[in-house]
Protein backbone atom coordinates (compact mmCIF):
# COMPACT_ATOMS: atom_id res chain seq x y z
CA UNK A 1 0.00 0.00 0.00
CA UNK A 2 1.64 3.12 -0.80
CA UNK A 3 1.33 6.24 1.68
CA UNK A 4 -1.02 9.38 1.03
CA UNK A 5 0.06 12.39 -0.20
CA UNK A 6 -1.66 15.35 1.60
CA UNK A 7 0.08 18.20 0.46
CA UNK A 8 -1.94 21.00 -1.52
CA UNK A 9 -2.56 19.49 -5.32
CA UNK A 10 -0.56 21.46 -7.83
CA UNK A 11 -3.54 23.22 -9.77
CA UNK A 12 -5.10 26.18 -11.66
CA UNK A 13 -8.01 28.25 -11.03
CA UNK A 14 -9.22 29.81 -14.02
CA UNK A 15 -12.13 32.42 -14.34
CA UNK A 16 -14.43 33.32 -16.53
CA UNK A 17 -16.23 36.71 -16.46
CA UNK A 18 -19.63 35.88 -18.59
CA UNK A 19 -21.28 39.07 -19.81
CA UNK A 20 -24.99 39.14 -20.91
CA UNK A 21 -24.69 38.51 -24.08
CA UNK A 22 -22.33 35.02 -24.07
CA UNK A 23 -19.21 36.79 -24.49
CA UNK A 24 -16.13 35.67 -22.40
CA UNK A 25 -13.58 37.48 -20.84
CA UNK A 26 -9.89 36.64 -22.58
CA UNK A 27 -6.35 37.86 -21.69
CA UNK A 28 -4.02 38.29 -24.74
CA UNK A 29 -0.65 37.08 -23.40
CA UNK A 30 2.09 39.83 -23.66
CA UNK A 31 4.54 39.55 -26.40
CA UNK A 32 8.13 38.02 -24.91
CA UNK A 33 6.00 35.48 -22.95
CA UNK A 34 6.30 31.90 -23.69
CA UNK A 35 2.95 31.82 -25.34
CA UNK A 36 2.85 35.72 -26.54
CA UNK A 37 -0.07 36.47 -28.73
CA UNK A 38 -2.18 33.99 -27.11
CA UNK A 39 -5.13 34.04 -25.51
CA UNK A 40 -6.64 32.73 -22.43
CA UNK A 41 -9.22 33.14 -19.55
CA UNK A 42 -7.57 34.72 -16.11
CA UNK A 43 -5.94 32.09 -14.14
CA UNK A 44 -4.05 31.67 -11.09
CA UNK A 45 -1.87 29.44 -9.29
CA UNK A 46 -3.59 27.23 -6.31
CA UNK A 47 -2.05 27.44 -3.02
CA UNK A 48 -2.15 25.57 0.58
CA UNK A 49 -3.08 28.80 1.80
CA UNK A 50 -6.57 29.58 0.78
CA UNK A 51 -9.16 27.80 -0.49
CA UNK A 52 -10.26 27.19 -4.62
CA UNK A 53 -12.93 29.86 -3.80
CA UNK A 54 -10.73 31.94 -2.47
CA UNK A 55 -8.42 31.81 -5.12
CA UNK A 56 -10.66 32.44 -7.94
CA UNK A 57 -11.99 35.65 -6.18
CA UNK A 58 -8.22 36.71 -5.75
CA UNK A 59 -7.73 36.07 -9.53
CA UNK A 60 -10.59 37.77 -10.30
CA UNK A 61 -9.41 40.61 -8.83
CA UNK A 62 -5.42 40.21 -9.40
CA UNK A 63 -5.76 39.49 -13.19
CA UNK A 64 -8.61 42.01 -14.46
CA UNK A 65 -9.02 44.43 -11.25
CA UNK A 66 -12.86 43.37 -10.90
CA UNK A 67 -14.30 42.57 -7.42
CA UNK A 68 -16.63 39.10 -7.27
CA UNK A 69 -18.75 38.61 -4.45
CA UNK A 70 -17.81 34.75 -3.23
CA UNK A 71 -21.59 34.09 -4.08
CA UNK A 72 -21.52 35.38 -7.53
CA UNK A 73 -18.59 33.29 -8.01
CA UNK A 74 -19.90 29.64 -9.44
CA UNK A 75 -18.21 26.41 -10.17
CA UNK A 76 -18.86 25.08 -13.17
CA UNK A 77 -15.81 22.81 -14.30
CA UNK A 78 -12.96 20.38 -12.75
CA UNK A 79 -10.04 19.63 -15.29
CA UNK A 80 -7.48 16.89 -13.89
CA UNK A 81 -4.68 17.00 -16.50
CA UNK A 82 -2.03 14.22 -16.86
CA UNK A 83 0.76 16.31 -17.74
CA UNK A 84 4.21 15.37 -19.52
CA UNK A 85 6.07 15.34 -16.22
CA UNK A 86 3.79 12.31 -15.40
CA UNK A 87 1.97 14.24 -12.82
CA UNK A 88 -1.86 15.14 -12.14
CA UNK A 89 -2.89 18.76 -12.24
CA UNK A 90 -5.96 20.37 -11.31
CA UNK A 91 -7.50 23.34 -13.13
CA UNK A 92 -10.71 24.36 -11.16
CA UNK A 93 -12.95 26.63 -13.58
CA UNK A 94 -15.56 29.02 -12.07
CA UNK A 95 -18.18 31.68 -13.82
CA UNK A 96 -19.42 34.65 -12.76
CA UNK A 97 -21.53 36.68 -14.39
CA UNK A 98 -21.46 39.60 -11.76
CA UNK A 99 -18.70 41.94 -11.04
CA UNK A 100 -17.68 45.05 -9.26
CA UNK A 101 -15.70 47.56 -11.65
CA UNK A 102 -14.52 47.47 -15.16
CA UNK A 103 -12.29 44.69 -16.23
CA UNK A 104 -8.24 45.96 -17.05
CA UNK A 105 -4.87 44.72 -17.54
CA UNK A 106 -3.33 44.21 -13.93
CA UNK A 107 -0.69 42.45 -14.92
CA UNK A 108 0.80 44.49 -18.34
CA UNK A 109 4.09 42.54 -18.24
CA UNK A 110 1.72 39.13 -18.72
CA UNK A 111 -0.91 40.40 -20.75
CA UNK A 112 -1.17 42.96 -23.26
CA UNK A 113 -4.63 43.05 -24.20
CA UNK A 114 -8.41 42.25 -23.01
CA UNK A 115 -10.49 40.33 -25.66
CA UNK A 116 -14.18 39.38 -25.21
CA UNK A 117 -15.08 37.10 -27.13
CA UNK A 118 -17.40 34.18 -28.34
CA UNK A 119 -16.96 30.61 -26.55
CA UNK A 120 -18.16 28.57 -29.52
CA UNK A 121 -16.12 28.84 -31.50
CA UNK A 122 -12.95 30.12 -29.66
CA UNK A 123 -10.78 32.60 -31.12
CA UNK A 124 -8.16 31.00 -33.32
CA UNK A 125 -5.60 32.69 -31.26
CA UNK A 126 -6.14 30.58 -27.91
CA UNK A 127 -3.96 28.30 -26.72
CA UNK A 128 -5.28 24.57 -27.10
CA UNK A 129 -5.83 24.27 -23.30
CA UNK A 130 -7.94 27.53 -23.34
CA UNK A 131 -10.13 26.05 -25.87
CA UNK A 132 -10.80 22.79 -24.89
CA UNK A 133 -11.97 24.75 -21.90
CA UNK A 134 -14.44 26.93 -23.33
CA UNK A 135 -15.37 23.78 -25.25
CA UNK A 136 -16.04 21.64 -22.03
CA UNK A 137 -18.03 25.09 -20.45
CA UNK A 138 -20.05 25.24 -23.20
CA UNK A 139 -20.90 22.15 -23.44
CA UNK A 140 -21.76 21.70 -19.77
CA UNK A 141 -19.10 19.04 -19.05
CA UNK A 142 -18.48 19.23 -14.87
CA UNK A 143 -15.15 16.79 -15.89
CA UNK A 144 -12.17 16.55 -18.21
CA UNK A 145 -9.23 14.30 -17.95
CA UNK A 146 -7.21 15.52 -20.98
CA UNK A 147 -4.07 13.44 -20.88
CA UNK A 148 -5.33 10.41 -19.27
CA UNK A 149 -5.42 7.97 -22.01
CA UNK A 150 -2.34 6.76 -23.12
CA UNK A 151 -0.81 7.19 -19.07
CA UNK A 152 -0.28 4.24 -16.43
CA UNK A 153 -3.34 3.63 -15.03
CA UNK A 154 -5.11 6.53 -16.82
CA UNK A 155 -9.20 5.88 -17.47
CA UNK A 156 -9.61 8.87 -19.62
Amino acid sequence: MSAIDHACPSGLVTVLLHRDDGRILLLRRAAGTATGGRLAPPGGGLTSEESVLATALRTADDAVGVVVSPGDMEFCHLVHRHGPDHRGRFGFVFTARRWSGEPRIQQPTAYSTLVWAQPVPPPAACDAEAAALLAQFTSGALLSVPGWDDAPGGAG
